[in-house]
Protein backbone atom coordinates (compact mmCIF):
# COMPACT_ATOMS: atom_id res chain seq x y z
CA UNK A 1 0.00 0.00 0.00
CA UNK A 2 1.47 3.14 -0.88
CA UNK A 3 1.53 6.32 1.11
CA UNK A 4 -1.35 7.63 0.22
CA UNK A 5 -3.21 5.20 0.50
CA UNK A 6 -2.44 4.68 3.87
CA UNK A 7 -3.32 8.13 4.15
CA UNK A 8 -6.56 7.61 2.42
CA UNK A 9 -7.10 4.44 4.75
CA UNK A 10 -6.55 6.46 8.05
CA UNK A 11 -9.43 8.96 6.79
CA UNK A 12 -11.95 6.24 6.08
CA UNK A 13 -11.28 4.61 9.87
CA UNK A 14 -11.47 7.64 11.52
CA UNK A 15 -14.25 7.84 14.20
CA UNK A 16 -17.11 9.93 12.77
CA UNK A 17 -18.15 13.08 14.95
CA UNK A 18 -21.76 14.18 15.73
CA UNK A 19 -22.56 17.12 17.01
CA UNK A 20 -26.11 18.72 18.35
CA UNK A 21 -28.11 20.19 21.42
CA UNK A 22 -27.58 18.44 24.82
CA UNK A 23 -30.02 19.50 27.43
CA UNK A 24 -28.04 19.33 30.99
CA UNK A 25 -29.71 19.01 34.38
CA UNK A 26 -28.57 22.98 34.99
CA UNK A 27 -30.96 23.67 33.02
CA UNK A 28 -29.01 24.48 30.21
CA UNK A 29 -28.84 23.41 26.47
CA UNK A 30 -25.33 23.21 25.26
CA UNK A 31 -23.77 22.24 21.36
CA UNK A 32 -21.86 18.99 21.84
CA UNK A 33 -19.81 17.01 19.27
CA UNK A 34 -18.69 13.49 20.05
CA UNK A 35 -16.52 11.21 18.45
CA UNK A 36 -15.35 7.52 18.96
CA UNK A 37 -16.74 4.89 21.13
CA UNK A 38 -15.50 4.27 24.77
CA UNK A 39 -13.74 0.79 25.77
CA UNK A 40 -13.37 -0.86 29.08
CA UNK A 41 -10.64 0.68 30.70
CA UNK A 42 -10.45 3.54 28.10
CA UNK A 43 -10.76 7.00 29.35
CA UNK A 44 -12.98 9.45 27.58
CA UNK A 45 -11.20 12.92 26.57
CA UNK A 46 -13.29 15.77 27.24
CA UNK A 47 -12.68 19.51 26.26
CA UNK A 48 -12.91 22.86 27.54
CA UNK A 49 -12.68 25.60 25.07
CA UNK A 50 -11.74 29.46 26.32
CA UNK A 51 -13.32 32.78 26.79
CA UNK A 52 -15.44 34.16 23.69
CA UNK A 53 -14.25 31.08 21.70
CA UNK A 54 -16.34 27.93 21.03
CA UNK A 55 -15.32 23.73 20.41
CA UNK A 56 -13.72 24.42 17.19
CA UNK A 57 -10.80 25.84 19.20
CA UNK A 58 -10.01 22.28 19.01
CA UNK A 59 -10.19 21.65 15.61
CA UNK A 60 -6.96 21.67 14.89
CA UNK A 61 -5.96 19.40 17.85
CA UNK A 62 -8.94 16.84 17.51
CA UNK A 63 -7.63 16.26 14.05
CA UNK A 64 -3.88 15.66 14.69
CA UNK A 65 -5.25 13.13 17.26
CA UNK A 66 -6.97 11.36 14.87
CA UNK A 67 -4.44 11.56 12.22
CA UNK A 68 -2.10 9.38 15.11
CA UNK A 69 -4.04 7.14 15.26
CA UNK A 70 -5.93 7.70 18.22
CA UNK A 71 -9.44 6.23 18.39
CA UNK A 72 -10.53 6.86 21.83
CA UNK A 73 -13.82 8.97 22.80
CA UNK A 74 -13.55 12.76 22.35
CA UNK A 75 -16.36 14.95 23.78
CA UNK A 76 -15.78 18.94 23.56
CA UNK A 77 -18.82 21.41 24.14
CA UNK A 78 -19.61 25.13 23.56
CA UNK A 79 -19.55 26.52 27.38
CA UNK A 80 -22.82 28.32 28.18
CA UNK A 81 -23.54 31.60 26.01
CA UNK A 82 -20.84 30.53 23.60
CA UNK A 83 -21.07 29.31 20.12
CA UNK A 84 -24.42 27.27 19.30
CA UNK A 85 -24.73 26.77 23.25
CA UNK A 86 -27.86 28.58 25.00
CA UNK A 87 -27.10 31.64 26.65
CA UNK A 88 -27.82 32.35 30.36
CA UNK A 89 -28.17 36.29 30.37
CA UNK A 90 -25.49 38.08 32.58
CA UNK A 91 -26.18 36.48 36.03
CA UNK A 92 -25.60 33.02 35.37
CA UNK A 93 -22.74 33.31 33.07
CA UNK A 94 -19.67 32.58 35.86
CA UNK A 95 -17.14 30.02 35.62
CA UNK A 96 -18.52 28.21 38.73
CA UNK A 97 -22.23 27.98 36.86
CA UNK A 98 -19.75 26.68 33.97
CA UNK A 99 -17.81 24.20 35.94
CA UNK A 100 -21.47 22.80 36.91
CA UNK A 101 -22.68 22.22 33.75
CA UNK A 102 -19.02 20.08 32.80
CA UNK A 103 -19.70 17.86 36.03
CA UNK A 104 -23.33 17.66 34.64
CA UNK A 105 -21.79 16.06 31.39
CA UNK A 106 -19.69 14.13 32.98
CA UNK A 107 -22.13 12.42 35.30
CA UNK A 108 -25.13 11.69 33.16
CA UNK A 109 -23.28 12.15 29.88
CA UNK A 110 -20.08 10.25 29.73
CA UNK A 111 -19.25 6.94 31.27
CA UNK A 112 -16.12 5.42 32.65
CA UNK A 113 -13.07 7.18 33.17
CA UNK A 114 -11.92 10.78 32.16
CA UNK A 115 -9.26 12.61 30.85
CA UNK A 116 -9.90 16.61 31.00
CA UNK A 117 -8.05 19.92 29.08
CA UNK A 118 -9.05 22.83 29.26
CA UNK A 119 -8.06 25.83 27.31
CA UNK A 120 -7.55 29.43 29.02
CA UNK A 121 -11.16 30.16 30.68
CA UNK A 122 -11.59 26.02 30.15
CA UNK A 123 -8.50 25.09 32.59
CA UNK A 124 -10.02 27.74 34.92
CA UNK A 125 -13.03 26.08 34.37
CA UNK A 126 -11.50 22.39 35.67
CA UNK A 127 -9.73 24.33 38.41
CA UNK A 128 -13.54 25.27 39.67
CA UNK A 129 -14.96 21.44 39.06
CA UNK A 130 -12.49 20.55 41.58
CA UNK A 131 -13.21 23.15 44.27
CA UNK A 132 -17.45 22.89 43.29
CA UNK A 133 -17.32 19.04 42.68
CA UNK A 134 -14.19 17.44 44.60
CA UNK A 135 -15.66 13.85 44.84
CA UNK A 136 -16.55 13.47 41.13
CA UNK A 137 -12.97 14.52 40.20
CA UNK A 138 -12.22 11.71 42.39
CA UNK A 139 -14.11 9.53 41.50
CA UNK A 140 -13.64 9.91 37.68
CA UNK A 141 -10.66 12.48 36.54
CA UNK A 142 -7.61 10.18 35.64
CA UNK A 143 -5.81 13.35 34.06
CA UNK A 144 -5.63 17.09 33.51
CA UNK A 145 -4.06 19.09 30.97
CA UNK A 146 -3.74 23.02 31.45
CA UNK A 147 -3.79 24.64 28.30
CA UNK A 148 -2.63 28.51 28.22
CA UNK A 149 -4.73 29.31 31.35
CA UNK A 150 -4.12 30.75 34.64
CA UNK A 151 -4.82 29.73 38.31
CA UNK A 152 -4.84 33.54 39.54
CA UNK A 153 -4.12 37.05 38.96
CA UNK A 154 -6.21 37.29 36.32
CA UNK A 155 -8.31 41.13 37.08
CA UNK A 156 -6.28 42.89 35.24
CA UNK A 157 -4.46 41.95 31.68
CA UNK A 158 -1.33 44.73 30.50
CA UNK A 159 -1.21 42.38 27.53
CA UNK A 160 2.69 42.23 27.87
CA UNK A 161 2.71 46.16 27.85
CA UNK A 162 4.82 47.82 30.57
CA UNK A 163 3.92 51.41 32.50
CA UNK A 164 0.64 53.48 32.11
CA UNK A 165 0.75 52.39 28.37
CA UNK A 166 0.00 48.69 30.41
CA UNK A 167 -2.64 50.32 32.72
CA UNK A 168 -4.44 51.74 29.46
CA UNK A 169 -4.64 48.55 27.79
CA UNK A 170 -5.61 46.79 31.30
CA UNK A 171 -8.67 49.44 31.93
CA UNK A 172 -9.76 48.72 27.99
CA UNK A 173 -9.44 45.25 27.65
CA UNK A 174 -12.54 44.80 29.97
CA UNK A 175 -14.70 46.10 26.64
CA UNK A 176 -13.52 46.05 23.77
CA UNK A 177 -14.05 42.55 22.98
CA UNK A 178 -17.79 42.33 23.79
CA UNK A 179 -18.23 45.93 22.01
CA UNK A 180 -16.92 44.12 19.55
CA UNK A 181 -18.75 41.14 19.73
CA UNK A 182 -21.96 43.10 19.65
CA UNK A 183 -21.48 44.76 16.42
CA UNK A 184 -24.05 42.82 14.62
CA UNK A 185 -26.10 39.82 14.83
CA UNK A 186 -24.51 36.54 17.27
CA UNK A 187 -23.04 34.70 14.19
CA UNK A 188 -24.33 31.38 13.51
CA UNK A 189 -21.74 28.52 14.18
CA UNK A 190 -21.43 27.15 10.78
CA UNK A 191 -20.16 30.26 8.92
CA UNK A 192 -16.26 29.52 9.87
CA UNK A 193 -14.70 25.99 8.84
CA UNK A 194 -11.35 25.11 10.14
CA UNK A 195 -9.75 26.03 7.13
CA UNK A 196 -11.87 29.89 7.42
CA UNK A 197 -13.71 29.57 4.22
CA UNK A 198 -17.73 31.42 4.87
CA UNK A 199 -15.81 34.00 6.65
CA UNK A 200 -17.75 37.17 7.83
CA UNK A 201 -16.65 40.60 6.46
CA UNK A 202 -16.23 41.22 10.16
CA UNK A 203 -14.06 38.49 11.08
CA UNK A 204 -12.05 39.78 8.35
CA UNK A 205 -12.21 42.98 9.86
CA UNK A 206 -11.06 42.06 13.10
CA UNK A 207 -8.51 39.64 12.10
CA UNK A 208 -5.69 41.81 12.20
CA UNK A 209 -6.97 42.65 16.36
CA UNK A 210 -6.91 38.75 16.75
CA UNK A 211 -3.32 38.45 15.22
CA UNK A 212 -1.92 40.53 17.58
CA UNK A 213 -3.44 39.94 20.42
CA UNK A 214 -3.75 35.91 20.81
CA UNK A 215 -1.30 34.48 18.76
CA UNK A 216 2.41 34.22 18.45
CA UNK A 217 4.64 34.04 15.02
CA UNK A 218 3.65 32.81 11.98
CA UNK A 219 -0.38 32.64 12.51
CA UNK A 220 -1.81 30.86 9.13
CA UNK A 221 -4.63 33.42 8.33
CA UNK A 222 -7.47 30.33 8.58
CA UNK A 223 -6.71 29.99 12.15
CA UNK A 224 -6.83 33.97 12.90
CA UNK A 225 -10.25 34.04 10.82
CA UNK A 226 -11.48 31.04 13.30
CA UNK A 227 -10.86 32.51 16.46
CA UNK A 228 -12.95 35.99 15.36
CA UNK A 229 -15.88 33.97 14.06
CA UNK A 230 -15.92 32.54 17.11
CA UNK A 231 -15.63 35.71 18.93
CA UNK A 232 -18.52 36.62 16.84
CA UNK A 233 -20.41 33.51 17.39
CA UNK A 234 -20.92 34.43 21.41
CA UNK A 235 -23.41 36.60 23.12
CA UNK A 236 -21.79 39.76 24.05
CA UNK A 237 -23.50 39.69 27.27
CA UNK A 238 -22.20 36.67 28.52
CA UNK A 239 -19.06 37.14 27.40
CA UNK A 240 -18.67 40.29 29.27
CA UNK A 241 -20.19 38.82 32.47
CA UNK A 242 -17.73 35.73 32.28
CA UNK A 243 -14.71 38.61 32.33
CA UNK A 244 -16.00 39.70 34.82
CA UNK A 245 -15.88 36.20 36.54
CA UNK A 246 -12.21 35.54 35.25
CA UNK A 247 -11.28 39.04 37.45
CA UNK A 248 -12.53 36.99 40.58
CA UNK A 249 -10.53 33.45 38.94
CA UNK A 250 -8.42 32.65 42.23
CA UNK A 251 -8.54 29.00 42.28
CA UNK A 252 -4.52 27.86 42.80
CA UNK A 253 -5.60 26.21 46.05
CA UNK A 254 -8.32 23.70 44.00
CA UNK A 255 -5.70 22.12 41.91
CA UNK A 256 -4.94 20.23 45.43
CA UNK A 257 -7.73 17.72 44.19
CA UNK A 258 -5.26 17.04 41.03
CA UNK A 259 -2.27 16.23 43.18
CA UNK A 260 -0.87 13.04 41.87
CA UNK A 261 -3.04 12.30 38.67
CA UNK A 262 -0.98 12.57 35.26
CA UNK A 263 -1.09 16.42 34.14
CA UNK A 264 0.70 18.59 31.41
CA UNK A 265 0.54 22.51 31.76
CA UNK A 266 1.05 23.93 28.24
CA UNK A 267 1.95 27.94 27.34
CA UNK A 268 3.50 29.79 24.54
CA UNK A 269 6.35 32.67 25.48
CA UNK A 270 4.29 35.22 23.75
CA UNK A 271 1.12 34.66 25.15
CA UNK A 272 -0.31 38.03 26.11
CA UNK A 273 -3.18 36.37 27.91
CA UNK A 274 -2.02 33.95 30.09
CA UNK A 275 2.03 34.73 30.77
CA UNK A 276 4.29 31.60 30.80
CA UNK A 277 4.21 32.88 34.92
CA UNK A 278 0.56 31.71 35.04
CA UNK A 279 1.43 28.09 33.79
CA UNK A 280 4.95 27.90 36.20
CA UNK A 281 2.60 28.68 39.38
CA UNK A 282 -0.17 25.74 38.28
CA UNK A 283 3.16 23.58 37.43
CA UNK A 284 4.08 24.70 41.17
CA UNK A 285 1.25 23.61 43.02
CA UNK A 286 1.12 20.57 40.82
CA UNK A 287 4.59 19.06 41.54
CA UNK A 288 4.41 15.90 39.21
CA UNK A 289 3.05 17.86 36.36
CA UNK A 290 4.67 18.24 32.69
CA UNK A 291 5.45 22.08 31.59
CA UNK A 292 6.28 22.13 28.25
CA UNK A 293 6.88 25.95 27.07
CA UNK A 294 6.60 26.33 23.04
CA UNK A 295 9.10 29.37 22.15
CA UNK A 296 7.11 31.91 19.83
CA UNK A 297 3.91 30.67 20.19
CA UNK A 298 0.90 32.64 21.77
CA UNK A 299 -2.12 31.95 23.51
CA UNK A 300 -4.13 30.54 20.87
CA UNK A 301 -1.31 27.20 20.79
CA UNK A 302 -4.31 24.82 20.15
CA UNK A 303 -3.79 26.37 16.61
CA UNK A 304 -0.09 27.05 15.93
CA UNK A 305 1.28 24.30 18.04
CA UNK A 306 -1.62 21.69 17.56
CA UNK A 307 0.65 18.60 17.08
CA UNK A 308 2.36 19.25 20.12
CA UNK A 309 -0.48 19.97 22.14
CA UNK A 310 -2.33 16.83 20.44
CA UNK A 311 1.05 14.76 21.40
CA UNK A 312 0.85 15.40 24.64
CA UNK A 313 -2.85 14.68 25.38
CA UNK A 314 -2.13 11.60 23.19
CA UNK A 315 0.51 10.67 25.83
CA UNK A 316 -1.96 11.25 28.51
CA UNK A 317 -4.29 8.85 27.60
CA UNK A 318 -2.14 6.12 26.56
CA UNK A 319 -0.28 6.74 30.33
CA UNK A 320 -4.13 6.91 31.75
CA UNK A 321 -5.11 3.47 30.11
CA UNK A 322 -1.86 1.84 30.96
CA UNK A 323 -2.67 2.53 34.89
CA UNK A 324 -6.27 1.33 34.21
CA UNK A 325 -5.29 -1.99 32.81
CA UNK A 326 -2.43 -2.48 35.63
CA UNK A 327 -4.98 -1.70 37.74
CA UNK A 328 -7.55 -3.63 36.89
CA UNK A 329 -5.33 -6.87 36.49
CA UNK A 330 -3.84 -6.59 40.55
CA UNK A 331 -7.81 -6.80 41.37
CA UNK A 332 -8.22 -9.76 39.06
CA UNK A 333 -5.36 -11.18 40.52
CA UNK A 334 -6.36 -10.52 44.21
CA UNK A 335 -9.97 -11.71 43.45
Amino acid sequence: MTTSETGRAAERSRPTETVGPLELATGISLRVARSGTPSPGEPTLVLAHGWSQDLRTWDRVVGDLRRAGVTAPILRYDHRGHGGSQSPGRTGATIGRAADDLAALMTDHVEGPILLAGHSMGGMTLMALAERHPDLVRERVRGAAFVATASDDMAEMRLGIPGRRGAFVARGERWIMPWLASVGDRAPVHRADPEGDGVHTRSVTLAPVVRALVFGRHARRADVLSVAEQTFAADPVAVAAFRASIGEHRRTSSLEALRGLPTVVLVGTRDRLCPPDHARTIASALPDAELAVFPGAGHMITFERSQEVAAHLQGLLEAITVTAAVTTSRRETVA
